[in-house]
């Protein structure tokens, strides 16, 4: 069986997409927001499993949900709401290809046990297609919550990726096993230090989830990441409004650009070259249908980059 990062990296470079498949950090999604109730940063569900069978079918490579346990409106953002384990879940069942993401799991406020049970249970509903992103997480507010202590939340985090490494063996004693046993190791991704080396990170970690940037910013990242981590896989996000206008230059923004598929495709051919292997795709800035944007890229930008999937 092919793994998950094998198929994330197949061809050199793929796309995927970040949950929530919505359009609601544009003026008119602000105006839908107001007048259904919802809490500023909560996105619009409505049409979130047809969109995500859309990317399956379109042939996106991955499709990344956040892990955001508590709303907090100085963030201003609810991410895609559901919990994280059981939205996978759901989503592994409702689509047949494309990889699920977590980008990422806060690992310190969770029960080692537990996480490991419920990211070992989708790997094997979905047929080995998670992607396990996690984290150390940076709101304060959350931990004492949990019961967590925030500054302790390096070490916390270091345990966690033991037991989810060995499978619960060290946490166990003799005559107990964890199941469901997963078709494969858990691909562990991490989003940022988690309050690590860069030299522990790169022994411990199988792939790195790199915040937005621009080339320059990822050209510097991945040189890092390479020297602490070698081939292992580079990931990141683009916030993206795209244009009707193929050829409308590209302008950058916070976390993104606005741009027309011409330089969008430079923009990804760039990225490609400086070694990035992977990027997930961002909608709540884009201004036009969900729908027609989705099917845009996939027509005509997927291809510059895409091959079939070795399974095919």
């Amino acid at each position: 069986m092919v793994t998950p990062l094998a198929r994330l990296l197949y061809g050199g470079f793929s796309i995927g997409l970040e949950a929530p498949l919505d359009n609601d950090w544009t003026s008119c999604g602000e105006q839908a927001r107001r007048l259904s109730g919802r809490l500023p940063g909560e996105p619009d569900l409505q049409r979130h499993a047809e969109l995500a069978q859309l990317a399956d079918r379109l042939g996106f490579r991955a499709l990344w949900v956040r892990d955001v346990p508590l709303y907090d409106p100085a963030f201003g953002d609810a991410a895609q709401v559901f919990e994280v384990f059981a939205y996978l879940g759901y989503l592994s069942g409702i689509t047949r290809d494309i990889l699920l993401g977590a980008a990422a799991v806060v690992l310190p406020i969770r029960e080692a046990l537990l996480t490991l049970k419920s990211a070992s249970s989708v790997q094997r509903l979905s047929g080995d297609r998670l992607l396990l992103g996690v984290a150390s997480g940076d709101r304060p507010v959350e931990y004492p919550l949990f019961g967590r202590d925030f500054e302790g939340r390096g070490q916390a985090f270091r345990q966690q990726v033991e037991t989810l490494k060995d499978g619960g063996r060290s946490r166990l004693p003799d005559g107990l096993e964890l199941l469901p046993r997963p078709p494969s190791p858990l691909p562990l991704l991490v989003a940022g230090l988690a309050q690590q080396t860069p030299a522990w990170i790169g022994a411990h970690m199988d792939g790195c989830l790199a915040y937005p940037g621009a080339p320059a910013d990822h050209q510097r990242r991945v040189a890092a990441w390479r020297a602490v981590a070698g081939d292992k896989p580079y990931a990141s996000f683009i916030h993206l409004d795209l244009a009707e206008d193929r050829s409308e230059p590209l302008q950058r923004f916070h976390f993104g650009a606005r741009t027309g598929r011409d330089a969008l495709i430079e923009e990804l051919t760039t990225l490609k070259a400086i070694g990035v292997d992977h990027i997930g795709l961002q909608f709540r800035c884009n201004q036009r249908p969900l729908d027609e944007t989705l099917h845009e890229i996939a027509e005509c930008v997927l291809p510059h980059f895409h091959l079939q999937s070795p399974e095919d």
